[in-house]
Protein backbone atom coordinates (compact mmCIF):
# COMPACT_ATOMS: atom_id res chain seq x y z
CA UNK A 1 0.00 0.00 0.00
CA UNK A 2 1.18 3.50 -0.93
CA UNK A 3 1.10 5.66 2.21
CA UNK A 4 0.39 9.44 2.52
CA UNK A 5 2.10 11.76 5.48
CA UNK A 6 -0.78 13.00 6.30
CA UNK A 7 -3.89 10.61 8.16
CA UNK A 8 -6.76 12.04 6.42
CA UNK A 9 -7.21 13.31 2.23
CA UNK A 10 -8.65 16.30 1.65
CA UNK A 11 -11.80 17.73 0.70
CA UNK A 12 -11.52 17.95 -3.63
CA UNK A 13 -8.16 15.50 -3.79
CA UNK A 14 -8.27 12.66 -6.22
CA UNK A 15 -8.00 9.03 -4.38
CA UNK A 16 -7.21 5.71 -5.49
CA UNK A 17 -9.71 3.26 -3.95
CA UNK A 18 -10.33 -0.71 -4.43
CA UNK A 19 -13.91 -1.10 -4.26
CA UNK A 20 -14.72 -4.13 -1.65
CA UNK A 21 -19.06 -3.90 -1.31
CA UNK A 22 -21.72 -2.70 -3.65
CA UNK A 23 -25.06 -2.40 -2.63
CA UNK A 24 -28.05 -0.83 -4.02
CA UNK A 25 -27.50 2.72 -2.90
CA UNK A 26 -23.83 2.64 -3.39
CA UNK A 27 -20.15 1.04 -3.38
CA UNK A 28 -17.19 1.31 -0.68
CA UNK A 29 -13.80 1.26 -1.33
CA UNK A 30 -10.67 1.06 0.67
CA UNK A 31 -8.14 3.67 0.18
CA UNK A 32 -4.58 2.37 -1.36
CA UNK A 33 -3.16 5.89 0.14
CA UNK A 34 -4.25 6.40 3.21
CA UNK A 35 -4.18 2.84 5.47
CA UNK A 36 -7.26 1.91 7.04
CA UNK A 37 -9.61 4.41 5.89
CA UNK A 38 -12.71 3.50 3.40
CA UNK A 39 -14.72 5.96 0.87
CA UNK A 40 -18.16 6.06 0.12
CA UNK A 41 -19.57 6.65 -2.83
CA UNK A 42 -23.24 7.10 -3.58
CA UNK A 43 -25.19 6.36 -5.98
CA UNK A 44 -25.92 9.67 -7.39
CA UNK A 45 -22.44 10.55 -7.22
CA UNK A 46 -21.24 6.93 -9.43
CA UNK A 47 -22.35 8.57 -12.83
CA UNK A 48 -23.47 11.64 -14.22
CA UNK A 49 -26.59 10.31 -16.03
CA UNK A 50 -28.74 7.90 -14.29
CA UNK A 51 -27.89 5.03 -12.84
CA UNK A 52 -29.97 1.71 -13.38
CA UNK A 53 -28.05 -0.71 -12.02
CA UNK A 54 -25.09 0.03 -10.26
CA UNK A 55 -23.30 -2.66 -10.59
CA UNK A 56 -22.88 -1.23 -14.55
CA UNK A 57 -20.89 1.16 -13.10
CA UNK A 58 -18.89 -0.04 -10.27
CA UNK A 59 -18.20 -3.99 -9.52
CA UNK A 60 -16.18 -5.79 -6.40
CA UNK A 61 -12.11 -5.60 -6.27
CA UNK A 62 -12.54 -3.14 -9.36
CA UNK A 63 -9.36 0.09 -8.99
CA UNK A 64 -11.19 3.25 -9.19
CA UNK A 65 -10.07 7.28 -8.48
CA UNK A 66 -13.02 9.30 -7.29
CA UNK A 67 -12.92 12.82 -5.07
CA UNK A 68 -12.79 13.51 -2.06
CA UNK A 69 -16.98 15.26 -0.94
CA UNK A 70 -16.64 15.32 2.44
CA UNK A 71 -13.98 14.10 5.15
CA UNK A 72 -15.81 11.86 7.96
CA UNK A 73 -13.09 11.07 11.15
CA UNK A 74 -15.31 9.85 13.02
CA UNK A 75 -17.02 7.09 10.94
CA UNK A 76 -13.39 6.32 9.53
CA UNK A 77 -13.95 7.07 5.72
CA UNK A 78 -14.77 9.88 3.36
CA UNK A 79 -17.21 10.75 0.66
CA UNK A 80 -16.41 10.48 -2.51
CA UNK A 81 -17.56 10.99 -5.80
CA UNK A 82 -16.79 9.07 -9.26
CA UNK A 83 -18.77 11.50 -11.71
CA UNK A 84 -17.20 14.26 -10.82
CA UNK A 85 -13.50 13.75 -12.42
CA UNK A 86 -12.81 13.90 -15.92
CA UNK A 87 -11.06 11.02 -17.50
CA UNK A 88 -7.34 12.53 -18.23
CA UNK A 89 -7.56 13.30 -14.52
CA UNK A 90 -8.21 9.79 -13.52
CA UNK A 91 -5.08 8.84 -16.02
CA UNK A 92 -2.74 11.55 -14.32
CA UNK A 93 -3.73 10.00 -11.05
CA UNK A 94 -3.69 6.42 -11.68
CA UNK A 95 0.06 7.06 -13.31
CA UNK A 96 1.24 8.68 -10.87
CA UNK A 97 -0.03 6.03 -8.25
CA UNK A 98 1.56 3.64 -9.85
CA UNK A 99 5.38 5.25 -10.15
CA UNK A 100 4.49 5.64 -6.05
CA UNK A 101 3.96 1.86 -5.97
CA UNK A 102 7.39 1.50 -7.63
CA UNK A 103 9.05 3.89 -5.35
CA UNK A 104 7.81 2.02 -2.43
CA UNK A 105 9.29 -0.85 -3.36
CA UNK A 106 12.32 1.11 -3.75
CA UNK A 107 12.54 2.20 -0.27
CA UNK A 108 11.90 -1.22 1.05
CA UNK A 109 14.98 -2.32 -0.74
CA UNK A 110 16.74 0.47 0.57
CA UNK A 111 15.68 -0.62 3.94
CA UNK A 112 16.85 -3.65 3.30
CA UNK A 113 20.42 -2.94 2.92
CA UNK A 114 20.20 -1.50 6.12
CA UNK A 115 18.23 -4.41 7.79
CA UNK A 116 15.01 -2.57 8.43
CA UNK A 117 11.49 -3.00 7.80
CA UNK A 118 9.59 -0.77 5.54
CA UNK A 119 7.62 0.53 8.17
CA UNK A 120 10.60 1.57 10.19
CA UNK A 121 11.75 3.15 6.39
CA UNK A 122 8.65 5.34 6.72
CA UNK A 123 9.18 6.35 10.31
CA UNK A 124 12.86 7.04 9.87
CA UNK A 125 12.56 8.96 6.83
CA UNK A 126 9.31 7.96 4.35
CA UNK A 127 7.40 10.64 5.70
CA UNK A 128 9.79 13.41 6.33
CA UNK A 129 11.12 12.93 2.07
CA UNK A 130 7.20 12.93 1.27
CA UNK A 131 7.44 16.85 2.84
CA UNK A 132 10.52 17.86 1.18
CA UNK A 133 9.81 16.62 -2.52
CA UNK A 134 6.49 15.98 -2.83
CA UNK A 135 6.35 12.41 -2.62
CA UNK A 136 8.82 9.23 -2.32
CA UNK A 137 9.82 9.21 -5.98
CA UNK A 138 10.82 12.64 -5.79
CA UNK A 139 13.40 11.58 -3.77
CA UNK A 140 15.02 8.69 -5.47
CA UNK A 141 14.54 10.44 -8.84
CA UNK A 142 17.08 13.43 -6.98
CA UNK A 143 19.36 10.75 -5.59
CA UNK A 144 19.14 9.68 -9.00
CA UNK A 145 20.04 12.69 -10.67
CA UNK A 146 22.32 14.71 -7.87
CA UNK A 147 23.82 11.97 -5.72
CA UNK A 148 23.59 11.44 -2.27
CA UNK A 149 24.15 15.10 -0.91
CA UNK A 150 20.57 16.37 -2.13
CA UNK A 151 19.02 14.15 0.43
CA UNK A 152 21.82 14.95 3.32
CA UNK A 153 21.68 18.82 2.76
CA UNK A 154 17.67 18.08 3.26
CA UNK A 155 18.77 16.96 6.67
CA UNK A 156 18.39 12.79 5.33
CA UNK A 157 20.48 11.28 7.58
CA UNK A 158 23.98 9.56 5.65
CA UNK A 159 23.34 6.09 5.99
CA UNK A 160 19.45 6.24 4.25
CA UNK A 161 21.24 8.98 1.86
CA UNK A 162 23.77 6.27 0.76
CA UNK A 163 21.17 3.42 0.59
CA UNK A 164 18.64 5.28 -1.38
CA UNK A 165 20.94 6.83 -3.67
CA UNK A 166 22.61 3.38 -4.53
CA UNK A 167 18.79 1.70 -5.11
CA UNK A 168 18.22 4.76 -7.22
CA UNK A 169 21.07 5.28 -9.41
CA UNK A 170 20.71 1.50 -9.94
CA UNK A 171 16.87 1.78 -11.34
CA UNK A 172 16.61 5.01 -12.20
CA UNK A 173 17.49 5.86 -15.88
CA UNK A 174 17.74 9.60 -16.02
CA UNK A 175 15.36 11.13 -18.75
CA UNK A 176 16.74 12.01 -22.23
CA UNK A 177 15.90 15.43 -23.83
CA UNK A 178 16.68 15.52 -28.17
CA UNK A 179 16.24 19.01 -29.51
CA UNK A 180 17.71 19.65 -33.00
CA UNK A 181 18.72 22.98 -34.87
CA UNK A 182 20.20 23.77 -38.42
CA UNK A 183 23.28 25.13 -39.84
CA UNK A 184 23.46 26.60 -43.61
CA UNK A 185 27.10 26.90 -44.40
CA UNK A 186 29.12 27.93 -47.41
CA UNK A 187 32.22 28.86 -48.53
CA UNK A 188 33.92 29.47 -51.73
CA UNK A 189 37.58 29.25 -51.62
CA UNK A 190 39.20 26.06 -53.38
CA UNK A 191 39.75 23.56 -50.17
CA UNK A 192 36.13 24.50 -49.87
CA UNK A 193 35.39 20.58 -49.03
CA UNK A 194 38.21 20.82 -46.23
CA UNK A 195 36.41 23.53 -44.94
CA UNK A 196 33.67 22.59 -44.54
CA UNK A 197 34.34 18.77 -42.89
CA UNK A 198 36.48 21.10 -40.28
CA UNK A 199 33.20 23.51 -39.52
CA UNK A 200 30.94 20.25 -39.26
CA UNK A 201 33.91 18.47 -36.77
CA UNK A 202 33.67 21.29 -34.87
CA UNK A 203 30.23 21.64 -34.45
CA UNK A 204 30.48 17.76 -32.88
CA UNK A 205 33.34 18.39 -30.96
CA UNK A 206 31.73 19.44 -27.19
CA UNK A 207 35.04 18.79 -25.11
CA UNK A 208 34.27 17.04 -21.82
CA UNK A 209 31.09 18.04 -21.65
CA UNK A 210 28.10 15.34 -21.22
CA UNK A 211 26.23 16.17 -24.22
CA UNK A 212 26.31 14.66 -27.43
CA UNK A 213 26.24 16.39 -30.75
CA UNK A 214 26.16 15.04 -33.56
CA UNK A 215 25.44 16.37 -37.32
CA UNK A 216 24.04 14.90 -40.29
CA UNK A 217 23.86 16.44 -43.97
CA UNK A 218 20.50 17.51 -45.26
CA UNK A 219 20.84 18.85 -48.43
CA UNK A 220 24.44 21.12 -48.83
CA UNK A 221 24.20 23.63 -47.91
CA UNK A 222 21.85 22.68 -44.68
CA UNK A 223 23.22 20.55 -41.75
CA UNK A 224 21.24 19.25 -39.11
CA UNK A 225 22.65 19.27 -35.60
CA UNK A 226 21.07 16.69 -32.99
CA UNK A 227 21.90 17.24 -28.98
CA UNK A 228 21.14 14.78 -26.81
CA UNK A 229 21.34 15.55 -22.74
CA UNK A 230 19.61 14.84 -19.52
CA UNK A 231 18.62 18.57 -19.14
CA UNK A 232 16.74 20.85 -21.43
CA UNK A 233 18.85 24.24 -20.51
CA UNK A 234 22.06 22.43 -20.97
CA UNK A 235 20.87 20.95 -24.19
CA UNK A 236 20.12 24.44 -25.36
CA UNK A 237 23.03 25.99 -24.60
CA UNK A 238 25.67 23.03 -26.01
CA UNK A 239 23.09 23.36 -29.63
CA UNK A 240 23.89 27.22 -29.43
CA UNK A 241 27.82 26.70 -28.68
CA UNK A 242 27.79 24.22 -31.35
CA UNK A 243 26.33 26.34 -33.96
CA UNK A 244 28.35 28.97 -33.55
CA UNK A 245 31.53 26.84 -33.21
CA UNK A 246 30.71 25.63 -36.98
CA UNK A 247 29.29 29.08 -38.47
CA UNK A 248 32.87 30.48 -37.26
CA UNK A 249 35.49 28.05 -38.89
CA UNK A 250 33.49 28.76 -41.74
CA UNK A 251 33.28 32.66 -41.15
CA UNK A 252 37.26 32.71 -41.05
CA UNK A 253 37.89 31.18 -44.31
CA UNK A 254 35.59 33.70 -45.93
CA UNK A 255 31.96 32.10 -46.29
CA UNK A 256 29.23 32.45 -44.10
CA UNK A 257 26.51 31.00 -42.53
CA UNK A 258 23.43 31.36 -40.18
CA UNK A 259 22.06 29.20 -37.48
CA UNK A 260 18.07 27.56 -37.56
CA UNK A 261 16.25 26.17 -34.46
CA UNK A 262 13.77 23.66 -34.67
CA UNK A 263 10.94 24.00 -33.26
CA UNK A 264 9.94 21.11 -30.35
CA UNK A 265 6.48 19.19 -31.22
Amino acid sequence: MVRKSQEWPDEGELIVGTVYKVLNYGAFAKLEEYQGKEAFIHISEVSAGWVKNIRDHVRENQKIVCRVLRVNPKKGHVDASLKRIREDQRTKKIQHWKIEQKAEKFLELSAKSLDKTLDEAYDEVGYEIMDIFGDVYGAFETAADEGAESLTEEGIPQDWADAITKVAQKNITPPEVHINGYVDIETFVPNGVEIIIDALKAAEDNGDAEEEIKVQCVGAPRYRITVKSTDYILAEKALKAAAERCIAVVEESEGNGSFLRELDD
